[in-house]
């Protein structure tokens, strides 16, 4: 019997569980979402927990025990610096699972975890504005020069006269380079 034997052991060693956990909870940390099956996200939503609650007491201590898990430099810091302090007034529950059906080749019930709050919010409204403002720098520098060729445009047209005389002055009779004289019908 299994009594008192917590956690799912997912049809992996115990080193590639720990592993792919920890890369699973940085994941999560990172994109604020991510789509995995129903076990998976169970077991990762125990992980990402305790980081989390771990975040909330900002000290060196609780960084290095985070870190032990995450291995990830960049996942601590939005850990302690972005997700943290959206959660210091809540008591846990800082995940939530949303079903999504049966994946098709093996029918395995695939799932959406995310953090709440943090899925819509500013923080990636952050990220997709800092996207937009490369994208608007890049469309202001095309724009510029747009600007100055229509600019330059412009002045060539201010610098020419108006009318503009296309058809020749018409001559007496036209005269080839042999000095004959070429008839033209009238």
């Amino acid at each position: 019997m299994r009594h008192e034997k917590k956690g799912r052991k997912l049809g992996r060693t115990s080193s590639h569980r720990k592993a792919m956990l920890s890369n699973m909870a940085a994941s999560l940390i990172l994109h604020k979402q991510i789509k995995t099956t129903d076990a998976k996200a169970k077991e990762v939503r125990r992980v990402v927990e305790r980081l989390i609650s771990y975040a909330k007491n900002d000290t060196t201590h609780y960084r290095r025990l985070a870190f032990a898990v995450l291995r990830n430099k960049e996942a601590i810091k939005i850990l302690f610096e972005d997700i943290a302090p959206v959660y210091l007034n809540r008591e846990g529950g800082y995940t939530r699972i949303l079903k999504l059906g049966r994946r098709p080749n093996d029918a395995a019930k695939v799932v959406l975890i995310q953090l709440v709050d943090m899925v819509g919010s500013d923080t990636d409204k952050k990220k997709k504005s800092s996207k937009k403002a490369a994208g608007k720098k890049a469309d202001a520098v095309k724009d510029s020069k747009k600007s100055e060729k229509q600019a330059a445009v412009k002045t060539a047209k201010e610098e020419t006269p108006d009318v503009i005389d296309v058809e020749p002055e018409k001559t007496d009779p036209e005269v080839n380079p042999a000095g004959e004289e070429i008839k033209t019908e009238e």
